[in-house]
């Protein structure tokens, strides 16, 4: 009997598993990415925290006691936060953080299962005005033409909006809710929501608001994040504060944060000088607090206190 010879086999190689994703953290300590816009880390540190917050990344001890300060939370969230409302003080860099997120949500995240054939997806920057924009746009089209790698990505460019090769348009626009109808929207950041104002409405963040959410329906992972300088206790981003501030494990994160918290290199004087001048004015400017002197004839927490939540007549 003649045994068939059995040659050796070397076993395949395994392959190797996939390197974990880089983070928008880890973008912002590239140095052929973000890092060279945010070069002063030590004043962005607690941006920093926040981002790690919105994008449930694991944390610092030092970022986890500023996710507590400025959240009212104890526990970090564990899942990335679909909806993000950022009370923060005025000269709080808040459009260059929205415009950075604008950017990363754009270029790094796959929208493509959740577009049709020739469908693009639209990441929409909403700004109370003008001069808002225009600033939001500069700092966009800076963090994509700055960056080698996101420069090859561009497409188009107009004075409003920036196509890139991956079927996403950044599209910079004023607060209107007219304007962000029609659109497939796989992010919204809306910039300054407390200070909207539209000849159209009276209550022009709501109906803003009621006609962005249709607009992300179709893609599960879009994300609407809203920030602004408090103003007075109504509106959307006073009940976002009102309802979800401070409530551990709530999908809706909700950020509180005063000038000189996010932005220590604020002068000071300036901001004591304001609180001399206008307490209640600086406490919204600066301080992040919602104004109680600029109220309608009821104020809206009187009526809110007579009202009973689900009880229909």
């Amino acid at each position: 009997m003649v045994r068939e010879r059995v040659r050796y086999q070397p076993e395949a190689p395994k392959p190797r598993p996939h390197p974990q994703d880089p983070t928008i953290l880890d973008a912002l300590a590239d140095g052929e990415l973000f890092k060279p816009f945010f070069k002063d880390v030590e004043t962005w540190a607690v941006w920093f925290a926040i981002i790690a917050a919105i994008f449930a990344l694991p944390m610092t001890d030092e970022q986890v006691a500023v996710y507590r300060q400025v959240t009212g939370r104890t526990q970090p969230p564990t899942e990335v936060a679909k909806e993000v409302w950022l009370c923060i003080g005025r000269r709080g860099g808040k459009s260059r953080i929205i415009s950075l997120i604008a950017v990363w949500l754009a270029a790094f995240h796959d929208y493509k299962p959740y577009l049709a054939p020739g469908e693009k997806g639209v990441v929409q920057v909403i700004a109370s005005d003008k001069k808002q924009a225009r600033t939001c746009i500069r700092y966009i089209k800076a963090f994509i033409s700055q960056t080698p790698m996101l420069a090859r990505m561009i497409e188009g460019d107009t004075a409003e909006s920036i196509s890139l090769t991956n079927d996403i348009i950044i599209e910079v626009m004023t607060a209107s809710f007219r304007s962000v109808r029609g659109f497939t929207v796989v992010a919204s950041l809306l910039e300054e929501i407390a200070f909207f104002r539209s000849e159209d409405s009276a209550n022009p963040d709501t109906e803003i608001i009621n006609a962005i959410k249709p607009a992300m329906a179709t893609i599960p992972n879009a994300m609407l994040l809203a920030a602004s300088s408090p103003y007075a206790r109504r509106g959307v981003l006073y009940e976002a504060h009102r309802d979800h501030y401070g409530k551990d494990g709530d999908p809706v994160l909700v950020v509180q944060a005063d000038t000189g918290t996010v932005n220590p290199i604020v002068d000071p004087m300036i901001i004591a000088d304001a609180y001399q001048a206008d307490p209640s004015s600086a406490a919204a400017e600066y301080g992040a607090q919602f104004r109680s002197d600029v109220e309608s004839f009821v104020a809206r927490e009187v009526v809110d206190a007579c009202v009973t939540r689900g009880v229909r007549i």
